[in-house]
């Protein structure tokens, strides 16, 4: 049977250290808090090695797997999924080493299987789950991590990793909801740019031709609409490079230059302050920050996870630069035994409903259902928006393009009805 080592602190605050029996670490962790003391951290003994440096024969050893080469990071949703299979195996009754080991080899080749297979290593040797999966940030974040030693320490794994699963679930779910409305107009968007974009190219210059021969002064939209195919063409005189080509990299070096700008901190603020002040854009984006935050805390609240490092883990995770300045006003308020909804009505990112809801759930001692409950009322919020945003952008997209297409066709039969009032 192995033995596990802990710290823990006894009923008048002093840290012990020692040793206890048990098979797995679940019973530890029981067998400690039935000595009337509350355990830190819990982790197996590493075994001994026997002769010729190998180690003893035991239920963690096994053979060194190759690795599959793999880049980037754990897609969010094979980590979902894994995380709602690792609840099961757990509310199943099965040791920790022995889930691992079965997801591991269910995983197919890649960065998640590489990542098991260290952690069972890790965890076989004496570490704990937490400790294992903390080496691996490009799997398990902060929020991850800190939810799995609170289950490890207060002895309810499988119920945290069942509320773990939940909160990605619906994370995961909110995002597939905002990807799949914005397909339509960005695919219609595309589609009109590629055929605009021939239009100038292909098509204005045989016009041009055409009124060359007619010898008449052509009118300005005539002017203007031949002068920018020419520049999309890449026909003007000194021009290096085609329009077309600014016209087609243009979505992607937007894209870096967003990107770049985030990298920094002022940047990065400024860029968030302004999209919460578009019309439309900037109340789905506040929304969406408000569910992100307040289902994040929640669940770390009611993992368990102390208030000031839940505040901490939920500030680094929380995306938007706006919302991160007010959860730090949020951390120094309550460190100094301060309010939690005063800070947050100062910094005026959430409605009122929100703080006040929150400042219930502090006097009532029920902050993380209060903060689960707003996290759902904005999730629903968002699913209206979104389908109202969509419903606003196709008569905005059938407008945008009607105007197009009209000034082309305008700017094209304007010297033909010119040279008509000639004729006659």
């Amino acid at each position: 049977m192995p033995t596990f080592q802990y710290e823990a602190v006894n009923e008048t605050g002093q840290t012990q250290k020692g040793a206890v029996t048990a098979r797995t670490s679940e019973e530890a962790i029981a067998r400690i808090r039935s000595e009337k003391l509350f355990p830190r951290w819990v982790r197996e003994q590493k075994a001994k090695r026997a002769k010729g440096g190998k180690a003893a024969a035991g239920p963690a050893g096994r053979k060194k797997k190759d690795f599959a080469i793999s880049f980037g990071k754990v897609r969010p949703k094979t980590l979902t999924a894994f995380t709602r299979q690792l609840s099961t195996l757990q509310d199943a009754g099965l040791p920790i080493l022995r889930s691992l080991s079965i997801l591991e080899q269910q995983q197919k080749p890649g960065m998640l299987k590489n990542i098991l297979s260290g952690v069972h290593e890790d965890v076989s040797g004496g570490s704990t789950l937490s400790e294992a999966m903390a080496k691996h940030p490009k799997a398990f974040d902060k929020l991850y991590t800190k939810m799995i030693a609170a289950g490890e320490v207060g002895g309810v794994m499988d119920q945290i990793l069942e509320r773990l699963a939940e909160f990605m679930e619906k994370a995961q779910r909110l995002k597939a909801r905002i990807i799949s409305a914005m397909i339509y107009p960005t695919v219609v968007i595309s589609v009109a740019v590629l055929i605009v974009t021939g239009i100038m190219v292909f098509i204005i210059p045989k016009f041009e031709d055409i009124f060359v021969d007619f010898d008449t002064e052509l009118p300005g939209l005539t002017v203007m609409l031949i002068s920018t195919a020419k520049w999309a063409a890449g026909s003007n005189e000194g021009q290096a490079v085609p329009g077309w080509i600014f016209i087609l990299i243009s979505p992607v070096v937007i894209f870096l230059c967003i990107k770049l700008i985030r990298k920094t901190s002022g940047g990065k603020m400024v860029f968030d302050s302004v999209a919460l002040m578009l019309p439309v854009v900037g109340l789905l984006v506040a929304k969406t920050s408000v569910a992100k935050f307040t289902r994040t805390l929640g669940t770390l609240i009611r993992a368990g996870v102390p208030i000031l490092d839940a505040i901490l883990i939920t500030r680094d995770t929380a995306g938007s630069a706006v919302y991160q300045k007010a959860l730090t006003q949020v951390h120094d308020s309550v460190r100094q035994g301060e309010s939690f909804a005063d800070p947050l009505r100062k910094a005026k990112v959430c409605d009122s409903i929100v703080t006040n809801m929150i400042d219930v759930g502090e006097e009532t001692g029920d902050l993380d259902k209060m903060l689960i409950k707003v996290a759902d009322n904005y999730d629903e919020e968002v699913d209206s928006l979104v389908a109202g945003l969509v419903s606003l952008l196709e008569p905005v997209m059938i407008v945008i393009l009607g105007v197009i297409v009209g000034f082309i066709v305008v700017s094209l039969f304007l010297p033909l009805v010119k040279l008509m009032e000639g004729v006659m």
